[in-house]
């Protein structure tokens, strides 16, 4: 039986990874998932609780940076793979907080790198160098961030150099320097994958494509940053999952894996995309209105969606140091493991915006307090400075 301890697993990916492990690649086997999760803003233990059967997935809340913690649940548990999601994850946050997110995602990491040293080394070689138990794996989750801006042209990879703009990226890039660092000086078996902009079920309503999914059913404006040309890379969440699960079983010690999903398209276009596909699905599928905060009758005596359109796009002052263009070539992956991203656009996005019309109690949940304010500060005025 294989044991994973899961970081930040009642978070967006982390959540998803866990009930892909569970629910689908190893539904009929026996493995064992210990969660680790601090449930600050972004996690929410209602995701994952119908996943918790203290049978086959066992939940710690607890800090990445408790030392005391970590080496407990090394102790009492044989983990063979580590999987880090847990992290500050959201560029604006960073920015407000740049010493959060150096605590959380740069020591954070190191604490669980030097447990999993404490618990895997059984002596050292010849050479010094420690001995590890065989078949253990520390899996880093990092982002294609922490390469910085592309241009109009060309695409990440994995010999791209490190050039992170934001506290954010920084904090991803030391923690991935970190992780080669025990590479290097201890021999530690470690894998790194770095993603592109990920979406798809459970993704917290800050990030662009639910953001605008919500608003839309809330009747709001949809707030752009600048004038929307920035360009990223768009990974359906369970095409990630399944990356991450290969290049933990299968990929090479001491690698470096991107996963991309080959969609490019600016912000404002995956803006006006969204707002026609949730247009053309409730046109033809009546039932799926009652949803609509904005619940005004058009002629024929049906919830109106006439006011679903682009004139709801409002633009906002750009985000600081906003990057221009993020592309991955994950030509690596595919060629050592046989991985491809399965979902296109078209059908990922009609998927991710089911999910939430069918999931607007989790939305409810995850959208009080705390982040109610943080909405207002980071989008409550247009570039202008008016209230929007």
């Amino acid at each position: 039986m294989k044991t994973y301890l899961v970081t930040g697993a009642a978070g967006f990916i982390g959540s998803n990874f866990i009930k892909y492990l569970l629910h689908k690649k190893y539904q009929n086997e026996d493995i064992k998932v210990i969660i680790l999760d601090a449930l600050t803003y972004a996690g929410n233990l209602g995701t994952i609780k119908d996943d918790i059967d203290n049978k086959r997935c066992f939940f710690v809340k607890g800090d990445i940076r408790d030392r005391e913690l970590a080496d407990k649940l090394f102790t009492e548990n044989d983990v063979d793979y580590v999987v880090n999601f847990a992290a500050e994850s959201h560029v604006d946050r960073s920015i407000e907080d740049p010493q959060l997110f150096l605590s959380v995602n740069i020591l954070g990491t190191q604490n669980l790198l030097d447990a999993a040293r404490r618990a895997w080394v059984t002596g050292k070689d010849a050479q010094g160098y420690p001995v590890w138990k065989p078949g253990k794996r520390f899996h880093q989750v990092s982002t294609d961030e922490v390469y910085g801006s592309l241009g109009a042209d060309g695409y990440f990879t994995e010999k791209t150099p490190l050039q992170p703009h934001s506290p954010y990226s920084a904090s991803k890039t030391s923690a991935d320097l970190f992780v080669m660092a025990y590479r290097d000086t201890y021999h530690m078996p470690v894998t790194i994958t770095r993603c592109s902009n990920n979406y798809g079920p459970y993704h917290f309503p800050e990030k662009l494509i639910p953001l605008i999914i919500n608003n839309i059913l809330a009747g709001k404006k949809l707030p752009v940053y600048g004038e929307g040309l920035n360009v990223r890379d768009w990974l359906y969440v369970e095409d990630h999952c399944k990356a991450i699960d290969m290049v933990v079983r299968e990929g090479r010690d001491g690698e470096i894996y991107n996963v991309g999903g080959h969609n490019e398209m600016k912000n404002i276009d995956i803006v006006k995309l969204t707002i026609k596909t949730i247009h053309d699905m409730m046109a033809e599928d009546k039932d799926l209105r009652r949803v609509l905060k904005k619940q005004v009758k058009d002629a024929n005596g049906d919830i109106d969606i006439s006011w679903i359109n682009d004139s709801l796009i409002t633009h906002v002052a750009d985000r600081l140091g906003h990057d221009a263009r993020y592309a991955i070539d994950p030509t690596k992956i595919k060629n050592e493991l046989g991985w491809y991203p399965e979902t296109k656009f078209a059908d990922g996005i009609v998927k991710t915006i089911r999910w939430n019309l069918e999931n607007q109690q989790w939305i409810e949940e995850v959208t009080s307090g705390d982040y109610q304010k943080y909405y207002e500060i980071m989008y409550g005025k247009d570039r202008h400075g008016k209230e929007i």
